[in-house]
């Protein structure tokens, strides 16, 4: 099969992360997370108490950012990476709602973002990568062969978020989740670096009545039709 970058865009807890994995997974890609990087170095400036009642000290947090290294290591029995901080195994903890609550004010830093930009980007030179975010086929592959923009209704997302946390043993309450999905999408949107924006050329999925499975069939018939790869038994 030949190798082409896959970019899926759209709104907080759509369900990007899930079909990103499962089409990498299907397409013998590699996946990668974007917003886990961004989630990282939110974790970094909560961690050097550089967010204080909500406010990023972004002076503080620029200056700092070359001492930030994010890798990422495939973990065998999940099926996808885990992210790492200066060498420590984050993953679950970026995942917190401390994150989540900050996130899209460190996402809407310029300097934060060019710095994972071109990670990104050099990430995706040599094809044959699936990433989800907010700006991937607008701004980090533009060019991606495939683009994908996910959306659903903001009850059924913020149902899922709230029982992906819930099963996670994660204190919060419904009303606590979808409040900060309405702020997230506020932010992302309105941001001036790299704004959360559909692109032309995207194919958007409503997964609102979809199951991950019918999703994932869904992508995988695109991308035979737009890409012409050939059909796994």
């Amino acid at each position: 099969m030949r190798k082409f970058n896959v970019a899926i865009d759209g709104w907080s807890s759509c369900g990007k992360s899930t079909l990103a994995k499962e089409l990498a997974r299907k397409l013998h890609f590699v996946y990668v997370d974007s917003g886990a990087m961004y989630r990282t170095i939110t974790l970094y400036a909560l961690r050097h108490s550089m967010i204080t009642d909500g406010k990023v000290n972004v002076d503080q947090l620029v200056a700092h950012l070359g001492n930030i290294k994010i890798t990422f290591l495939f973990n065998r029995s999940k099926g996808f990476s885990d992210t790492f901080l200066n060498g420590e195994n984050v993953e679950e903890e970026i995942r917190e709602m401390a994150v989540s609550s900050h996130v899209s004010e460190v996402s809407r830093i310029r300097e934060v973002r060019e710095k994972l930009r071109a990670l990104q980007q050099s990430l995706g030179k040599g094809k044959g990568v699936v990433m989800d975010g907010r700006d991937i086929g607008t701004a980090i592959f533009p060019g991606a062969e495939l683009k994908f923009f996910m959306t659903a209704s903001k009850e059924v997302r913020a149902r899922r978020r709230y029982e992906e946390l819930l099963r996670k043993n994660r204190n919060v309450t419904l009303k606590e989740v979808a409040e900060n999905l309405k702020q997230r999408d506020r932010i992302d949107s309105t941001r001036k670096e790299s704004p959360l924006r559909q692109p032309h050329d995207a194919i958007v999925i409503d997964n609102t009545f979809l199951t991950h499975e019918e999703q994932l069939n869904l992508a995988m018939r695109y991308a035979i039709s737009r890409i012409g790869i050939e059909k796994e038994d």
